[in-house]
């Protein structure tokens, strides 16, 4: 790559460079470089270059419901997006919650274009009831664990599955939201769910959450993650955290900085996500939360269905929304409050430091050559023949969108071009 401005937060850097790869690994970066004889040159004025993005949550629903997505279809949205790594959460039919699928799942993931890396579940079938075999788990392939789609609501379980999740030295992912608050909720609580005549689920469900969640890793020294955090009450507590030195990070998705509560306006079920869109108060303590460091990294939290499951009345539709395309112009808008730095350390080293994948994230020699170069002017509309997804379900479809990936380098070979 030549003359791109290089973004790369994990090592200060922020300036137009070249970049030349060998054998899939960062061989040196510099102005000026000379390429060897038949090396591919990208010509890259005018464009960022980062590392490869990582998406540390999503969801790829094989095995169980492919007609949502598969593996490759996924895998191909999120090379589209910019992403060279992505982390599938177990939430599939069957769980992933042994070590055969694990397996299962690390090879059918190592055959796309880029790196799909497993999470497996912490309890069987994601009930809460009975831990999974986590040595095992991680033997297979797993890089961290989580119930996500349901908190583990049972502290005696959680406190067992954090002292297991410590012996393996990854990270247990948990999904902050008290059950006995949240349960037929279908968006925040407050005004709107009022006004729209639907039940809502209190930022208390988030927060109780959180605290006890805090309070169990810091008695067991384990490295907890708390998943798509949504509230202003949520970032004040793992601020205080942090500032005591224990071992908790946090993550938030794109939506969840973008949208407000507004979105569910007029039923409109494509904005309707778990945990759910807040107030205006709540997105810019994630903002700041961001900006300070509180919270390390930024997710997709990919949720495909069918057209079929979001066309239906509000409190019957699924779930969720898709999002390996959009994340990267959604994040974009957002340039003028956070640092662009920042926000591609949140989807870069960040994400790389704390799974632990310490072969990507920055771009410094030896380092898998797993490269993102975007065009942040470039305009697009989201149109449903642009979608690479199995599935369409966004509120944000039929909107102009501004930047676009233009190469994903995976391993020193471009999987995606515009």
């Amino acid at each position: 790559m030549k003359n791109g401005r290089v973004i790369d937060p994990g090592q200060g850097i922020d300036e137009v460079l070249d970049v030349a790869c060998q054998n899939g690994k960062i061989e040196k970066l510099g102005k000026r470089l000379t390429p060897q004889k038949n090396t591919k040159v990208i010509e890259a004025s005018g464009l960022i270059v980062s590392p490869g993005l990582i998406d540390a949550h999503c969801h790829l629903r094989e095995p169980g419901r492919e007609d949502e997505e598969t593996i490759a279809t996924g895998a191909s949205a999120a090379a589209a997006g910019g992403f060279t790594t992505i982390l599938a959460m177990p939430n599939t039919q069957p769980c992933v919650d042994n070590g055969p699928l694990v397996a299962y799942l690390a090879n059918k993931g190592s055959k796309t274009s880029i790196s799909v890396l497993p999470i497996a579940a912490v309890t069987k079938n994601r009930a809460g009831k009975e831990l999974t075999e986590m040595a095992d788990l991680a033997r297979n392939g797993a890089v961290a664990f989580s119930d996500d789609g349901n908190c583990i609501a049972d502290s005696r379980i959680l406190r067992r599955g954090l002292e297991y999740a410590k012996l393996t030295g990854r990270p247990l992912i948990d999904h902050p939201e008290d059950p006995s608050l949240s349960e037929n909720g279908v968006m925040n609580e407050g005004t709107i769910s009022t006004l729209l005549g639907l039940p809502g689920i209190p930022t208390e469900a988030e927060e109780i959450i959180v605290f006890r969640d805090i309070a169990l890793a810091s008695r067991t020294g384990t490295h907890l993650h708390l998943a798509h955090l949504t509230c202003e009450g949520s970032i004040s507590l793992v601020r205080e955290t942090k500032r005591k030195g224990w071992p908790i990070t946090a993550e938030v998705t794109f939506h969840h900085l973008i949208l407000t509560e507004e979105a569910v306006l007029g039923y409109n079920t494509n904005a309707k996500v778990s945990p759910p869109l807040r107030t205006a108060k709540d997105v810019q303590a994630l903002k700041e939360g961001i900006k300070e460091g509180v919270v390390e990294i930024i997710v997709t939290d990919h949720a495909p269905h069918t057209q079929e499951e979001k066309e239906t009345d509000f409190e019957n539709a699924a779930f969720g929304i898709i999002g390996f395309q959009t994340a990267l112009p959604l994040l974009l808008r957002l340039s003028t409050e956070i640092p662009l730095k920042t926000l591609l350390a949140c989807l870069t080293c960040n994400p790389a430091r704390i799974f632990s994948l310490s072969d990507r994230g920055q771009l410094k020699k030896g380092l898998r050559a797993d490269i993102t170069i975007f065009n942040p002017e470039a305009e697009w509309i989201l149109t449903k023949d642009k979608v690479r997804s199995r599935s369409y379900n966004t509120p944000f479809l039929g909107e102009k969108m501004v930047g676009k990936t233009v190469y994903t380098i995976c391993n020193g070979r471009v999987v995606f071009q515009v």
